[in-house]
């Protein structure tokens, strides 16, 4: 193909030795079709799809054809999943490249269900349609709630049928991210004893990812400690808009902080801490309110891979690690009141601040009150389940948070303003995304197309959105699958 679009690559990644991947080509499919465009975030990546017909956009976007610069790969990775640890890697995903924008921004460009690797083992390699578009809807949402989060390019159908419970159509999703680096590469690195491969992937990270640690004195403790600031910024934010990500392994955990893997993901519709979407997790280990544990537990695990970078004496460099590690609980405390606060429009602080915030959310958990709707009815906004909010403790609670804005000493409308810039007015609500992926199954791909627009700007008071901010009714019973 001619580089008509502009692909730009710079394979960094590759050019590391085979102990940190495997080349592979995507296995060719039968008939493949464009189904879904990114036309934003092509415009991002200084991409131009527009001289390119449909039926060479479907070929481009399934890896039938490989733009020119490309060198396919399929990264090694270990990961504990749900605390098991397991030697992985790419078993359904092909990184065909790393593309440099105009202003050297570095972005892999990725397959997810291209085909078998050397890590499927028993798996095809295969991702059904349905699954791939809850990523394309719900990645592309986190990105608008200013969530990091890897994105999605395209979705193509492969014109196969790929078989799980029942036969399905074959996808591939085209994944862009700042890499695929995960806590889980470092895993796999250090459980083959390689000090040296360990050092080598440590130095590219932080030429990668964070240069500005290149003259740090000790890089394996200062990026720890990165790292520990850049996840708890993460999960602080899936914490502020309800999102359970639900499979929360060591190697669903990436190095730059960014979202990764939207497979049994769902937003949080009534209030409940212990809310669990996840089929296969049955013990609520990545339960909404267990997120934080899980992200430190994880963290823990990272912290034991760079032991031997850190200090030459085992027992030493033990305790650096340990004292940083135990810097998180203090440090998500700080940081998920000064958001709460946010959420509330509250300025400055106040020593009651953390009661008002708990009472607030023990009320809304004993009145299966709907998170997103009850910091939308404070902003004023009209929402479904209005009624509830006549409930009397609720209005006594409403007077003391009234009492708490009046020591800001500022106008109301500031307060709004501040509690706008970080309360959607629209999620992804499970029902509008399960019913956008059934209507799919048809080949009518409107209503997907319809509820991304809306989840474009889910801070902005949009035109007839009220159906996209009443509750789902199913959620008792809801279940999300990872799709492999």
């Amino acid at each position: 193909m001619k580089n008509i679009v502009n692909w730009n690559f710079d394979n960094s990644y590759s050019k590391l030795s085979n102990a940190f991947k495997e080349h592979v080509e995507p296995i060719a499919v039968k008939n493949p079709e464009l189904v879904l465009i990114n036309e934003d975030l092509a415009e991002e990546l200084d991409l131009n799809f527009s001289k390119i017909d449909k039926g060479e956009l479907g070929a481009l976007f399934t890896g039938n054809i490989l733009p020119k610069g490309s060198n396919a790969i399929a990264q090694a990775y270990a990961g504990h999943q749900f605390g098991h640890f397991t030697m992985l890697g790419d078993g359904r995903a092909v990184l065909i490249g790393e593309h440099l924008t105009r202003n050297n921004k570095r972005y892999d460009i990725q397959f997810k269900g291209s085909g078998k690797t050397a890590f499927s083992r028993n798996g095809d390699g295969r991702a059904a349609l349905g699954p791939m578009l809850r990523e394309y809807i719900i990645s592309e949402a986190m990105h608008n709630l200013n969530i990091p989060s890897t994105r999605s390019l395209a979705v193509a159908k492969t014109g196969e049928t790929i078989m799980r419970d029942t036969p399905l159509q074959g996808a591939i999703l085209t994944r862009v991210a700042s890499s695929h680096i995960r806590v889980g590469t470092f895993q796999y690195v250090a459980a083959r004893d390689k000090k040296d491969e360990l050092e080598i992937l440590l130095n590219y990270v932080i030429k990668r990812h964070y240069p500005e640690l290149k003259n740090s004195k000790n890089k394996a403790l200062d990026l720890l400690m990165v790292l520990i600031d850049k996840q708890i910024d993460l999960v602080i934010n899936w914490m502020r808009v309800g999102f359970i990500h639900g499979v929360m392994n060591t190697d669903n955990m990436t190095i730059s902080g960014e979202t990764i893997d939207y497979g049994p993901c769902a937003f949080m519709d009534t209030y409940d801490p212990k809310t669990v979407f996840s089929s296969i997790d049955r013990v609520g280990r990545y339960a909404y309110c267990n997120q934080p544990a899980i992200t430190k537990w994880n963290l823990s695990r990272f912290a034991e891979c760079l032991i031997p970078l850190i200090d030459e004496d085992e027992d030493k460099a033990v305790k650096s690690a340990t004292e940083i590690i135990e810097t998180f609980g203090k440090k998500y405390e700080e940081k998920w009141l000064k958001m709460m606060r946010t959420k509330l429009g509250l300025l400055g602080e106040d020593n009651k601040d953390k009661f008002l915030i708990v009472d607030l959310l023990t009320w809304m958990h004993q009145n299966k009150v709907d998170y997103t709707n009850t910091f939308c009815h404070l902003m004023n906004i009209k929402v479904d389940q209005n009624e509830k909010f006549e409930d009397i403790n609720f209005q006594n609670w409403k007077k003391r948070w009234q009492e708490r804005l009046k020591i800001n000493k500022s106008l109301q409308e500031k307060n709004i303003k501040l509690m706008k810039s970080v309360n959607p007015l629209v999620i992804p609500r499970n029902q509008k995304v399960e019913e956008a992926l059934e209507i799919s199954k048809r080949g009518d791909f409107e209503y997907v197309n319809q509820l991304i627009k809306v989840l474009k700007e889910p801070y902005s008071q949009q035109k007839n959105i009220l159906e996209y901010q009443i509750p789902s009714n199913f959620n008792e019973n809801y279940q999300t699958f990872c799709g492999t």
